[in-house]
């Protein structure tokens, strides 16, 4: 069988290559523009906004590329597609879409899309895949043209068979290889002097003859033949490069030929003619965006809605086995601290690294999943005693411990674990999980580094936190916040010098509650802007009626959350609070804890300086407590600090107590800074600070906080 070199043929009088045409069908004009730009020069560019404009387009004129959304606002991509291939279209679909769903994916590679793309799509990768489909479509004019000119002639016919992409194969009726093209040699290793006379299940994966059986050596004809029949067909050496070297996945259709001059009711069965097409990449492209949707790509674990299917399928069996069945969930400890301080490339490293060892603490039939960020879940099934999950908690913890390298510094990672057991703390996947997550936090809370067991409580404390975030929520709009002041003294006039605004809430069940029993959940949920904006204004609108009143040498004290430093616009809220109200800003005190000069230090010292410069005193809070740094002082353009209580609290009964007060004293003086003590409750304390060099002091011995109407009349030593 001779071959026929392109050159030998006769295209005098080929008209000149055509202009090839893209339709790009999206409802988003900006995605529009931006593909019209990204592909200009390379084809001419039509758009269309839907999916049945799309339709007429196709059905009136001829393009080469389609670049398809699935999601369009009349119709799905997917039945334009299907539309298209019905209408035997030619042009190439290129999906774009970003719906997560596998399935879409699948069905559009099975429905005929030459690619799938996913949004939001990388420049680099559509233009590929767009180019490839450009050559495609030259590659099968030209081929058109060429089979056009070919039709005629044996000679010709044999070499479009021996240039195809696909196994072009005959079989005798005993199934035996007549003929096989060249194509075989590339795909599979086996030269086809070989394969003829050979029986067809030389070339089919052992695990697959039987379905071959109907298929590969098929005897009927017409609409009743075998078509796109996935069948395995195995290479002959390593030679083949493949997935594995071992089998390649082909699309196989073939009809029976009978011998056609004989009478119809006697026609002879001669053999099969069939076609072999190569879909290895097709399927590793299935197999790899099926494991995307269910595996989480950084630690390769088992990801939420995997471990969701198997915990739901395992609690069945637990069900119907009277069995007891484990779930943890497991947060680390001061990943964030990781992450801020080594990187997030770091960070990625751990969650690996933690991902193996805690493979290693677990059985073959237990689940371990990653839900995201730094948690995972664990799967226990077929428990014979609640008590199993500790020794598994245990070797974790165990595991977790040994130390590894981050960032060239030797690390420990720790985790705090939560654990509810089926049936005892519920039989459903949803309550499990939550009952699991539930006493983790509860040993976050406790210290971390531990786990423990769901308890009924831990529901009913979160049901009350619930509800205290949703009256959080609306707190404000209804006025149920308030402010109590207490006055600061000075010792040495013997006259009050200003004023520390307290917050409270008036809760409607609950009553007075003071700030410790909701500042930390209105951080947490990112209500504290709104909140330290409510006091700001009312601080300043009352401190400016005390001034109207004659009292113009009071200045007022109120506290900043950390999270209000994230905000850029911190200053300029601080600075027209006073402003608006007709106050000077050195009469505002914004008081900050030394805990917050640790949280991105150069962010907040650039602030603080911002806000001094605009006449704002800035207080360092409950000074000596946590990580008080004369570097910090240095570096901190504060104007205040405060003397922490524990330690006018000890004055008289712990030396040590006025040893620091004294030291602390000495520092301020050395910064320039102003001195203020707080928790004076007695006048032997006022009187021992005094001697120590601190003259300014709030406490209950001055005043209690009190109402704003209130406050003036008892705010007398």
């Amino acid at each position: 069988m001779g071959e026929l070199p392109y050159s030998s043929l006769d295209f005098a009088g080929a008209a000149q290559e055509p202009v090839q045409r893209i339709l790009i069908v999206d409802d988003e004009a900006r995605l529009r523009d931006s593909y019209r730009e990204l592909l200009a020069g390379r084809a001419e560019i039509v758009e269309c906004a839907d999916g049945r404009e799309a339709m007429a387009r196709l059905d009136s004129d001829t393009f080469d590329v389609v670049l398809l959304d699935i999601r369009l606002p009349d119709i799905s991509g997917l039945a334009v597609l299907q539309w298209a291939r019905q209408r035997a279209i030619s042009a190439i679909v290129i999906m774009v879409s970003a719906d997560p769903d596998i399935d879409s994916a699948i069905d559009a590679l099975r429905g005929g899309a030459g690619e799938f793309v996913r949004k939001p799509c990388d420049p680099e990768l559509l233009l590929r895949a767009v180019e490839r489909a450009l050559q495609r479509r030259r590659l099968e004019r030209s081929h058109a043209l060429l089979a056009a000119r070919l039709e005629q002639s044996e000679r010709l016919h044999r070499f479009l068979v021996e240039q195809a992409p696909d196994i072009i194969y005959t079989l005798d009726e005993a199934g035996r290889f007549v003929f096989v093209n060249g194509r075989v040699e590339s795909l599979l290793g086996f030269c086809r002097e070989e394969l003829v006379g050979q029986p067809y299940t030389e070339l089919v994966h052992e695990e697959d003859r039987e379905r071959a059986r109907y298929a590969f050596a098929e005897r009927r004809t017409g609409g009743r033949a075998s078509a796109n029949v996935e069948i395995r067909l195995r290479c002959k050496n390593d030679d083949v490069v493949h997935v594995d070297n071992r089998f390649i996945v082909a699309m196989l259709s073939a009809t029976g030929i009978y011998e056609t001059e004989m009478p119809r009711d006697a026609l002879r069965f001669m053999g099969t003619y069939g076609i072999a097409r190569d879909i290895t990449e097709r399927k590793r492209a299935e197999e790899k965006i099926s494991f995307q949707a269910f595996h989480d790509l950084l630690t390769q674990l088992p990801n939420r809605v995997l471990f969701r299917d198997r915990l739901a399928l395992a609690l069945s069996q637990a069900a119907r086995r009277a069995t007891l069945l484990g779930v943890m969930f497991i947060d680390l400890d001061r990943f964030k601290t990781v992450n801020d301080s080594f990187g997030h490339a770091e960070g990625d490293q751990l969650l690996k690294t933690v991902a193996q060892r805690l493979k290693h603490c677990l059985r073959a039939g237990d689940t371990l999943a990653r839900l995201g960020g730094d948690e995972f879940t664990v799967m226990l099934p077929d428990l014979l005693h609640a008590d199993d999950v500790v020794g598994v908690a245990e070797k974790i913890a165990q595991e977790l411990g040994a130390p590894l390298m981050l960032g060239g510094q030797e690390f420990r990672p720790t985790a705090s674990i939560g654990i509810a057991v089926f049936p005892r703390d519920g039989e459903t996947v949803e309550a499990l999980i939550a009952h699991a997550d539930l006493a983790m936090y509860q040993v976050k809370n406790a210290g971390k580094n531990s786990f423990g067991f769901y308890s009924p409580h831990m529901s009913e404390a979160r049901r009350e936190r619930l509800s205290l975030e949703n009256d959080l929520q609306l707190a404000i709009e209804r006025r149920e916040f308030v402010l109590h002041y207490q006055p600061q003294f000075s010792q040495r006039s013997g006259q009050m010098i200003g004023m520390e605004a307290l917050l409270r809430w008036q809760h409607p069940r609950l009553g007075l509650l003071a700030p410790g029993g909701f500042i930390a959940l209105a951080e947490e949920t990112g209500l504290i802007c709104r909140i330290s904006d409510w006091v700001l204004q009312e601080g300043c609108r009352q401190l400016a009626l005390w001034h109207a009143d004659g009292h113009r040498h009071l200045r007022l004290a109120l506290n900043l959350s950390a999270r209000d430093f994230e905000r850029k616009d911190l200053l300029e809220r601080v600075v027209a609070a006073p402003a608006r109200h007709g106050i000077g800003c050195d009469r505002l005190e914004i008081e900050i804890t030394e805990s917050l000069l640790l949280d991105d230090a150069e962010d907040v010292i650039a602030t603080v300086r911002q806000l001094r410069q605009h006449g704002v005193r800035v207080a360092i809070d409950d000074f000596g407590m946590r990580y008080s740094s004369l570097n910090y002082l240095r570096r901190f353009p504060v104007s205040s600090i405060k003397i922490d209580q524990s330690f006018v609290r000890d004055l008289g009964r712990d030396q040590g107590a006025a040893s620091i007060i004294h030291a602390i004293v000495g520092i301020a003086e050395g910064f320039g800074l102003h001195l203020i003590a707080e928790g004076v409750e007695s006048e032997e304390q006022a009187r021992r600070l005094a001697d120590l060099g601190c003259e300014d002091m709030q406490g209950y011995y001055f005043g209690r906080p009190l109402p704003a109407d209130e406050v003036l009349e008892w705010a007398t030593p």
